[in-house]
């Protein structure tokens, strides 16, 4: 089979010959953080997240490996971990790909190629790769979709098309079409049995990028086969969901193209969405993306917390009343100090916001990306890389939850240095590790600047022309972001600026002129001109502290307020409140003032806002009590960035409080 290889066909998501995509990726390694923020990030990822990481999935904590190993034949044991572990391993995989890929460091290939070994004979002759099923006795094939067989498949075909792409080397491609051919056999036959299999469905995506990488077009018909079949049985109990959420908690009570709001598990719904979009993006199909705009706008505007967010709750109903975990629920229902919102679920909102800003060539879907990436993403992980959040409420109180009634601790007041469903740790360092690939995208004749952060671009445009640009900010501390033309070609092209929504006032000007041309929030700025070597485009976005509330049906934050400073969300946690005070004593001063300080040496360096906050003197004891005008203490102390907290200990938290307007 031959692999078609061009400028541009080794991105993260590879939509270069997508004829639906109107921005294309870059590919990964044209872009590389140089300074600040996210090469920082990247950094700690490479040095201490990802081998803190392998220790654990290579070792006999985390026994990813192992399990391959004795799939293979050269370990004795059972598996274990949950179903899905193979495709954490996949995601661990592939955050070291993206590293390699950064500095090729051989080392890393080396670890890669003798994973890749592993699991090739581990491989049964047919194609088949899943270690619960192969290793556990009385496990068959695609018998019970809780399995996970798909999701498996999805990370697997993923990472195998990202290994080829950076290596060049088809040892693991070949495993992922091998086992992608034998999925064809099983599941491109119309046969009922088939028709609602998968629960988790990353095998959509997964198919789409094997598509694009071998250009095999029965993978794109097996990735809309999956989509086409959701939704079109009939809802009942039987043999491979006893015991187990069905209807809305796997988007199969509806199908795709008639779906208008987002249902069910979070990260089954975003990754089935990001699925249909990759598809979308090749064929062009008017449903499907009139279901993916509904859908969209009904997580980002009914459903996302102000950190990005989602996945309202750990247990409950959908609108149809079924029952649903670790998902969405109603519309403006948004419990704090209950809020799940797993990191994988919060990260997959980002993946689909990517796939709809490549779709419509609009930035306000780079805003959700920007918005998870700085918040409810990197919340996930502490400041040393080595322990983990699943979920990430908005409030935590001491003693309010028995968090040890979850064996697998995925709620927890503190983050774990392991978690027994690990899906999430590996899932955001690799997010973290492949940053520099959603930095900017190519237009028709341009390139798209999406997200601000020192960095060098060397990559060529779709013409075929050279183009390097180099970044100079400390956004997200602060708003001037410096970007300068350093190669181009001398005929006119576009420089598009994303410029983020909450940037209001922002000015944009090219060799210290104003370029006349609208800077909107929320869209992108285009500047077309035939553009020259020393070129300096210089971007200044106001970073004013505000309040921000929420909309009136959200009872959860009525009459209360949240910091916000340019991307980051703030809170008050307890070590910057008085001793023996719980956050739910704190009160907003709203006539306080906000001033906004950088300290260097404090929680990795980070920009904290310095305020007045208020204490109420008397607490309410009983549950309900006659009200007596309160007395309020005032106190003055600092917010934290959101994604910090839980680095000094345990301790309480919130990102909304209620205001006082004194």
């Amino acid at each position: 089979m031959s692999i078609n290889i061009n400028n541009h066909n080794n991105a993260i998501t590879n939509n270069s010959e997508s004829p639906f995509a109107k921005l294309k990726s870059i590919n990964f390694g044209d872009c590389k953080w140089n300074s600040g923020f996210w090469a920082e990030k990247v950094k700690n990822a490479e040095d201490k997240m990802l081998p803190y990481m392998g220790d654990l999935l290579c070792g006999d904590i985390g026994h990813a490996l192992n399990n391959f190993k004795i799939a293979a034949g050269e370990k004795v044991g059972e598996h274990k971990g949950f179903y899905w572990h193979d495709g954490d391993f996949y995601k661990f995989m592939e955050a070291k790909m993206y590293i390699y890929g950064l500095t090729k460091n051989e080392s890393l290939l080396k670890e890669l190629d003798e994973y890749i070994a592993v699991i090739g004979r581990a491989q049964e002759d047919d194609g088949y790769i899943h270690t619960h099923i192969q290793i556990t006795e009385g496990a068959d094939r695609f018998e019970n979709r809780k399995y996970h067989e798909m999701y498996n498949f999805g990370h697997l075909f993923i990472a195998a098309s990202i290994h080829y792409r950076i290596t060049k080397q088809r040892n693991f491609l070949d495993i992922a079409i091998k086992q992608a051919d034998l999925l064809y056999t099983y599941f491109m036959p119309d046969t009922k049995h088939y028709q609602r299999f998968g629960f988790n469905q990353t095998q959509i995506m997964g198919l789409v990028e094997l598509f694009r990488t071998t250009k095999d077009e029965k993978y794109l018909k097996l990735a809309e086969k999956f989509i086409n079949r959701r939704g079109t049985y009939e809802i009942k109990h039987d043999d491979t969901t006893i015991g187990y959420p069905i209807g809305d908690m796997v988007q199969e009570r509806t199908p795709l193209r008639e779906s208008r709001e987002a249902v069910g598990h979070a990260v089954l719904a975003l990754y089935y969405y990001a699925g249909a979009a990759d598809v979308y993006a090749e064929t062009g199909e008017k449903a499907l993306i009139e279901a993916l705009d509904a859908l969209w706008e009904n997580i980002t505007g009914k459903k996302m917390y102000v950190t990005g967010a989602v996945g309202q709750a750990h247990y409950g109903a959908s609108t149809s009343l079924d029952m649903i975990e670790e998902g969405f629920i109603d519309a403006y229902m948004m419990p704090n100090m209950t809020a799940y919102n797993e990191t994988c679920a919060n990260l997959c909102n980002a993946m689909f916001s990517s796939r709809m800003m490549a779709i419509k060539d609009e930035s306000r879907y780079a805003d959700i990306i920007e918005l998870v990436l700085y918040n409810s993403g990197l919340s996930g992980i502490s400041i040393e890389g080595k322990d983990y959040f699943y979920s990430n409420p908005l409030r935590m109180v001491n003693n309010s939850r028995d968090y040890n009634s979850h064996a697998d601790v995925t709620e927890s007041p503190v983050r774990q240095p392991y978690l027994e469903c690990f899906c999430c740790p590996p899932n955001l360092v690799r997010t973290i590790c492949k940053t520099s690939g959603w930095a900017y995208n190519l237009s028709e004749n341009g390139v798209a600047v999406v997200l601000f952060g020192g960095n060098n671009l060397d990559t060529t445009m779709l013409d075929g022309s050279p183009l390097k640009l180099s970044q100079d900010t400390d956004y997200p501390w602060k708003g001037i972001v410096k970007i300068t033309v350093d190669e181009c070609k001398n005929s006119a092209f576009e420089i598009k600026i994303r410029i983020p929504k909450w940037a209001v006032g922002s000015t944009l000007k090219v060799n210290g002129k104003d370029v006349g041309i609208a800077v909107n929030p929320g869209s992108f700025a285009v500047i077309n001109r035939v553009w020259k070597a020393g070129d300096v485009i210089l971007l200044d976005m106001p970073m004013e502290v505000t309040l921000v509330e929420g909309h009136n049906r959200i009872e959860e934050v009525r009459n209360q307020i949240a910091v916000k400073r340019g991307p980051i969300v703030y809170c008050i946690e307890t070590p910057d409140l008085p001793k023996d005070t719980s956050i739910l004593d704190v009160y907003f001063n709203g006539s306080s003032q906000l001033k906004a300080t950088h300290e260097n040496n404090f929680l990795g360096g980070v920009t904290v806002v310095e305020t007045e906050l208020l204490l109420r003197a008397s607490k309410t004891e009983d549950m309900y009590q006659t009200v007596t005008k309160p007395s309020f203490t005032a106190f003055k102390t600092q917010l934290i960035p959101y994604f910090v907290w839980s680095n000094r200990g345990q301790a309480e938290m919130t990102v909304f409080m209620p205001v006082i307007w004194l």
